[in-house]
C-alpha cells in the first residue's frame, strides 16, 4: 500500500514540496493555519512567484493528489509521513531562530497520533532542536509508535521545482532502521536516479543546511571583500573573479561579486548559527561570520555612497531609479533584500526613487510603502538622474542603452551586479560605474 504524505505549513517549502511529491505519484494533504492561504492554494492560485510550481500545482490539484486543509485532525488521521516545513525567522532583536512556529505545529498533532507513523523535520534549526523535539513527541504522542526524522531542504528559490525532483543529496537524520527505510521509500525515485542518499544522526541533519549557507555566504563575502581592496587599489574585481574561478578548487559558483545576499535563508541562517554557536559554548569557531555579514551589510552602504558620488555628493531633490526589488532574480522574495535597503537608503537623503521589479512589486509595496514604483523599467527610469541596477534579471541585462538613454534627464548608471557590459554602456554615452571595478 503506497505511502500517504501530509505537509505541515504551506508557506515557499512546503507549498513546493507537496505539489512535487504529489507529482511523484503519491497522495498528499497539506495544512496550513491559515484559512485564507489554503483556500487560494486549493483553488491553484499560487501566493508567491516561482517558475514552473503554478503548472505543478495545478496538475496535481486537477488529479485529486494534492488537497489543503485547516485541520490538524484530519492530517493526523490520514498520514504515514508527515513533513513539518514551518518557518523558523529570525528572532526580533536577537540573532537566534525563532522556533516557535515549530514547537506550535508539533503540540498540535503529538497529540492525535493514535497510529503508527514517520514525523520528518524539513525546517532549518538550531542544532539540538530534533533532540528536543523527538523528547516531546515521546511526551504528546499517544501511539508509541511515532519516530522523528530530520530531512533538510535545500531548495534555491527560482529553482524550487528541479531541486525537490531532482536534488543533488538527500540527507536524512534518523534513529531507526525503520525511519529510514521509510524515507528510501519516499525518495525511491530520486534514489533510481542515482541521487545520494545519506544516512547521519540529527545533530549532523541539522548542521548540514546551516554549514552550507554559511560557506556560501562566506564564499560571497570573501569576493566582495576583493571588491573593497580592488577599489583601493583600481584593481577590477571581475577579472580577479574570472581569475579565481579557474582554479577547481574554487570555482566559479557564488564568486560574482556585487551587492551582496539577501533574502529569508542566508542572513537568517549564519545569524541563528552564531547564536547557537554562542550557547554551545564554541562562538569562536564561528567568529568569522561576523565578519561575512559586515562585509555584506557594507556593499549595500558602498552602493550608496558610488550612486551620490555620481550625484555630485547629494541626492536632495534628485530622481533615482532603481532596477530591482526582489533579493535575486527570478523571485518576488523582498526579505532583508539588498536593493529594497539600498531604495530606502537613498529616498531617506531626499532623492525621489521609484523602483520597477518584474516580479516583486506587490511585496516590496508592503515593505517600503513610501518608495514610488514603476510598471516598466523604462517608465521608472524616465527622467531620471542616475539608474542603478541592483536586482540581476535578464530583462535588466537586455536593456537597450541608447534607448534607456533617450528617457533619462542624465546618463549615470551604477551596475550593483556586474550584470552589464560597461564597454557598451560607456559607449552609448553613459557614464557606468560598479562595484569593485575602476
Amino acid at each position: 500500500m503506497a505511502l500517504k504524505l501530509t505537509v505541515i505549513g504551506a508557506g515557499y517549502l512546503g507549498t513546493t514540496h507537496a505539489a512535487c511529491m504529489a507529482d511523484l505519484g503519491y497522495e498528499v494533504l497539506a495544512l496550513d493555519v491559515l484559512p485564507d492561504r489554503v483556500d487560494r492554494l486549493a483553488a491553484g492560485d499560487l501566493p508567491f512567484y516561482e517558475p514552473g510550481l503554478p503548472e505543478v500545482l495545478q496538475r496535481n490539484l486537477a488529479s485529486g493528489r494534492l488537497r489543503f486543509t485547516t485541520s490538524y485532525a484530519e492530517i493526523a488521521e490520514f498520514g504515514d509521513v508527515h513533513f513539518v516545513c514551518v518557518g523558523t525567522p529570525q528572532q526580533k532583536g536577537d540573532y537566534a531562530a525563532d522556533v516557535s512556529h515549530l514547537d506550535a505545529a508539533f503540540s498540535a498533532l503529538a497529540p492525535l497520533l493514535t497510529r503508527e507513523c514517520l514525523i520528518v523535520g524539513k525546517s532549518t534549526v538550531p542544532v539540538g532542536t530534533a533532540d528536543r523535539l523527538a523528547a516531546k513527541l515521546a511526551d504528546l504522542a499517544p501511539s508509541p509508535d511515532v519516530a522523528l526524522a530530520w530531512n533538510p531542504e535545500f531548495l534555491r528559490e527560482g529553482f524550487a521545482v528541479q531541486d525537490t525532483l531532482h536534488p543533488d543529496r538527500i540527507v536524512v537524520g534518523v534513529r531507526s532502521a525503520r525511519a529510514e527505510e521509510v524515507l528510501r521509500e519516499v525518495y525511491t525515485h530520486q534514489i533510481a536516479e542515482g541521487i545520494p542518499f545519506l544516512t547521519v544522526d540529527f545533530p549532523t541533519a541539522e548542521l548540514v543546511k546551516v554549514s552550507a549557507n554559511a560557506f556560501l555566504a562566506t564564499k560571497i563575502s570573501f569576493i566582495n571583500a576583493m571588491a573593497e581592496v580592488c577599489e583601493a587599489t583600481g584593481a577590477d574585481v571581475t577579472m580577479l573573479s574570472k581569475a579565481l574561478a579557474f582554479d577547481d578548487r574554487i570555482g566559479a559558483k557564488f564568486l560574482g561579486p556585487g551587492l551582496g545576499f539577501g533574502g529569508g535563508c542566508l542572513p537568517k541562517d549564519i545569524r541563528a548559527f552564531m547564536a547557537r554557536a554562542d550557547e554551545l559554548g564554541v562562538d569562536q569557531a564561528l567568529s568569522f561570520l561576523r565578519e561575512v555579514d559586515a562585509i555584506n551589510i557594507r556593499r549595500r552602504l558602498r552602493m550608496v555612497d558610488l550612486a551620490r558620488a555620481l550625484l555630485n555628493g547629494s541626492f536632495q531633490g534628485r530622481k533615482v531609479c532603481v532596477l530591482g526589488a526582489a533579493f535575486k532574480p527570478n523571485s518576488d522574495d523582498v526579505r532583508d533584500s539588498p536593493a529594497l535597503d539600498v531604495a530606502a537608503a537613498i529616498r531617506e537623503e531626499g532623492a525621489d526613487v521609484t523602483v520597477y521589479d518584474p516580479q516583486a512589486l506587490d511585496n516590496a509595496r508592503k515593505v517600503q510603502p513610501t518608495l514610488s514604483f514603476g510598471a516598466s523599467a523604462l517608465e521608472a527610469a524616465q527622467g531620471s538622474d542616475i539608474v542603478l541596477l541592483l536586482t540581476e534579471w535578464q530583462e535588466f541585462r537586455d536593456l537597450d542603452p541608447e534607448m534607456l538613454g533617450s528617457l533619462v534627464a542624465a546618463r549615470n548608471v551604477v551596475d550593483g551586479r556586474n550584470a552589464l557590459d560597461a564597454e557598451v554602456w560607456r559607449a552609448a554615452g553613459w557614464t557606468y560605474k560598479a562595484l569593485g571595478r575602476p
